[in-house]
């Protein structure tokens, strides 16, 4: 099967650089790359040590993963380098989340992963080695527009990943493709197998890369021992419900684990306060938002002042907002609005950028 690369009708003497995690995704972009004409060269990150890190297999950018990608370039005779950037995905990625978690505010390592040693340092490599682009196995699709081009959600809306590039420049999507956005997995790994690659059947990475088994308030604790410090779970009136072992285990909207009984109605976390120490909980009612104050703003392209969805949350269905200066605004109250998160701002399909939520205001809603 043939893949538009946007280089134009022939690539013969053209160069595709090709982010390779060691996934069937990554792969199999090398591997329609290949057959497109152009020449080919695969590179990928070591971001940490695989041992060390997670001792287990679907991941990405370590060990084994980085055998696999060998392999697969082997196997497509096509050129791989791989480049370490353990130090820099340490400070860039894995400190910033555990100090994100310490101020109390929900982080988003894939985001900074994407903004830093993926956006950032690949492409630098990837004109290095002389590449006309870097392509990618993110399912998103850059469409070209009249005024350049675009970030759009890819077709199979259980694949999208959006929300993760929303702090994708302007000049960097310029120079990106990912042909894989119009395709639905289960075809990709027919590819994969049609073309003999060993990852066909290579399970998918879980959770966030460097957390071993999803366990990150451990690893948080590890890099930063003040995380596991106690404090009080107080009500909104300041009344204490109970204790806590350390803010970490602990997010907006989250309703398990606070081990509080004998309350008239389930009990959600409304906000942590990192200077006290405290968990504050409260009714599911008072975790309505009306308003999000956005930092680190990126602005893709687009009309501001156009009809607007905004999704606060990977998960989240995308829901009508408006956008007054840094200052996002929903149509109706939206539940589980954390600060650390990212909220992304479309245009039907189209991702006109994005930015990080510092703080949000309340709705009244009756309880």
């Amino acid at each position: 099967m043939d893949v538009d690369f946007q280089l134009g009708a022939d690539l013969a003497g053209r160069r595709i650089v090709v982010a390779m995690s060691g996934g069937v995704d990554s792969s199999v972009v090398a591997a329609l790359a290949a057959r497109s004409g152009a020449e080919v060269i695969g590179i990928t990150l070591q971001l940490y040590d695989h041992g060390e890190a997670v001792g287990r297999a679907g991941s990405c950018c370590a060990g084994r993963d980085i055998r696999d990608a060998r392999a697969v370039c082997d196997t497509l005779g096509i050129a791989h380098y791989v480049f370490d950037h353990e130090s820099a995905f340490r400070a860039a990625v894995i400190d910033d989340f555990a100090d994100e978690y310490l101020s109390g505010r929900t982080p988003i390592p894939c985001i900074k992963c994407n903004m830093g040693p993926k956006f950032t340092d690949l492409l630098a490599l990837a004109r290095e080695l002389g590449g006309d682009c870097l392509a990618t196995g993110h399912y998103v699709r850059r469409v070209e527009g009249a005024d350049g081009a675009e970030l759009h959600r890819a077709l199979d809306p259980a694949r999208d990943q959006s929300y993760f590039l929303f702090a994708t420049t302007r000049a960097q999507l310029d120079y990106l493709r990912f042909p894989l956005g119009g395709l639905p997995k289960p075809r990709v790994r027919e590819i994969a197998a049609e073309l003999g690659l060993g990852v066909a059947a290579k399970p998918d990475s879980q959770d966030i890369c460097f957390v071993p088994d999803g366990d990150y308030a451990s690893l948080v604790k590890k890099l930063r021992p003040e995380a596991s410090d106690g404090g009080e779970i107080v009500d909104q009136a300041d009344r204490v419900l109970g204790r806590h072992k350390g803010l970490i285990h602990y997010t907006v909207g989250q309703r398990r684990g606070l081990e509080i009984g004998g309350t008239a109605e389930p009990l959600y976390v409304l906000r942590l306060e990192p200077a006290t120490q405290r968990v504050v909980v409260g009714p599911r009612a008072a975790l309505a938002v009306r308003a999000a104050r956005l930092e680190g703003v990126n602005w893709l392209g687009g009309d501001a002042a156009a009809p607007l969805t905004a999704k606060v949350r990977s998960l989240a269905k995308p829901v009508p907002a408006r956008l007054e200066g840094e200052r996002l605004v929903f149509e109706a109250p939206e539940y589980g609005v954390a600060p650390g998160q990212a909220a992304v701002l479309y245009a039907g399909d189209r991702v006109l950028g994005g930015g990080w939520i510092a703080e949000t205001e309340a709705a009244l809603v009756p309880a």
